[in-house]
C-alpha cells in the first residue's frame, strides 16, 4: 500500500513539474514578425509594409501598438497626434482628404501618395531596431520623406528612449561629434559644423538606431542643414561607443 501511495506521488509530482516547463516555455515564446502589406490606388495611391510582431502577446502588443502609432500618424492630416488611430483608420482618413482636394480642385491631375516600407533592421538579445521609412506626397513642390528608428526591448516590449541607451550623455556626445565631422561632407569649405546646426553648437538626433555596422545617429530632412542636402547619416561603430552605453547591442 505504502508503495502504491508513493508511486502514485511521484507521478503526480512528475506530472507537475511537465507541466510547469511547458508553461514556462510557452510563456517564453521568442519574438518573430511577419510582413503586413498595404496597397490601393483607386484614390490616393498608398503602398504600406510593415513588420508585425508575433510571440508572447504582452510584448508584441506594446511593438505593434507602437509600430501602427507611429505609421497612423505619418498619414495623419490633421495639426494634433492621434494616440489610438489605427493604419486602417489612417489609410481611410487620408483617402477621404483626398477626395475632398479632388472634389474642391476638380481640374487638378494631382495625385496624393503614401509609401511606407517598414523593416526589421537589428535583432539581438537586449535589442530590436525596427525601420520605418516614409514618403507623402499631397502636392506641392516635393513630397515629405522621413526615416523613423524605433529601438525596443525584446523581453518587455518597451520602446527604449534616449536615457535608456546611453550611460554617459557627455562622452558620447564627444564622440559623436568627431564621427559627425569625420564623416560630413560640408558643400561649402568654409562651413562649420555652426552651419549645420543653424548657429547652435553639435546636437545628438532624435532618431537613432542598431545597425551590424555600428550605431546610426540619423537626421533627417531640415532637421539640419537644407533639404537639397537630404538625411544625414553617422555611424558610430560599437567599438567607438563601448562602455557608453546602456546596452550590448551585440548580445546574441
Amino acid at each position: 500500500m505504502f508503495n502504491k501511495t508513493l508511486f502514485l506521488l511521484k507521478k503526480i509530482i512528475y506530472l507537475l513539474l511537465v507541466s510547469l516547463v511547458v508553461t514556462a516555455c510557452n510563456e517564453d515564446i521568442k519574438l518573430s514578425f511577419e510582413t503586413q502589406h498595404i496597397d490601393k490606388s483607386a484614390d490616393a495611391v498608398i503602398s504600406i509594409k510593415y513588420p508585425k510582431a508575433i510571440g508572447t502577446k504582452l510584448v508584441a502588443e506594446k511593438i505593434n501598438q507602437k509600430i501602427e502609432h507611429v505609421i497612423a500618424n505619418e498619414m495623419n492630416m490633421a495639426e494634433t497626434t492621434e494616440n489610438d488611430m489605427s493604419i486602417k483608420d489612417a489609410v481611410a482618413q487620408f483617402d477621404d482628404e483626398y477626395k475632398t482636394f479632388k472634389k474642391d480642385f476638380q481640374d487638378t491631375s494631382q495625385k496624393w501618395e503614401v509609401k511606407v516600407d517598414g523593416k526589421v533592421l537589428y535583432e539581438s538579445l537586449e535589442v530590436i531596431t525596427i525601420s520605418l521609412q516614409s514618403y507623402i506626397d499631397t502636392g506641392g513642390a516635393h513630397g515629405n520623406s522621413r526615416l523613423t528608428y524605433l529601438n525596443f526591448n525584446p523581453e518587455t516590449g518597451a520602446l527604449l528612449e534616449e536615457d535608456d541607451i546611453i550611460s554617459n550623455q557627455s562622452k558620447f556626445k564627444s564622440v559623436a561629434e568627431k564621427a559627425f565631422k569625420d564623416q560630413t561632407k560640408p558643400v561649402d569649405p568654409d562651413e562649420t559644423i555652426e552651419d549645420f546646426f543653424f548657429g547652435e553648437d553639435f546636437q545628438l538626433p532624435s532618431n537613432m538606431g542598431f545597425t551590424k555596422a555600428g550605431l546610426v545617429l540619423l537626421y533627417n530632412n531640415y532637421e539640419i542643414a537644407s533639404y537639397a542636402q537630404g538625411a544625414t547619416k553617422i555611424i558610430l561603430p560599437y567599438e567607438d561607443v563601448k562602455g557608453l552605453l546602456k546596452i550590448n547591442p551585440q548580445t546574441f
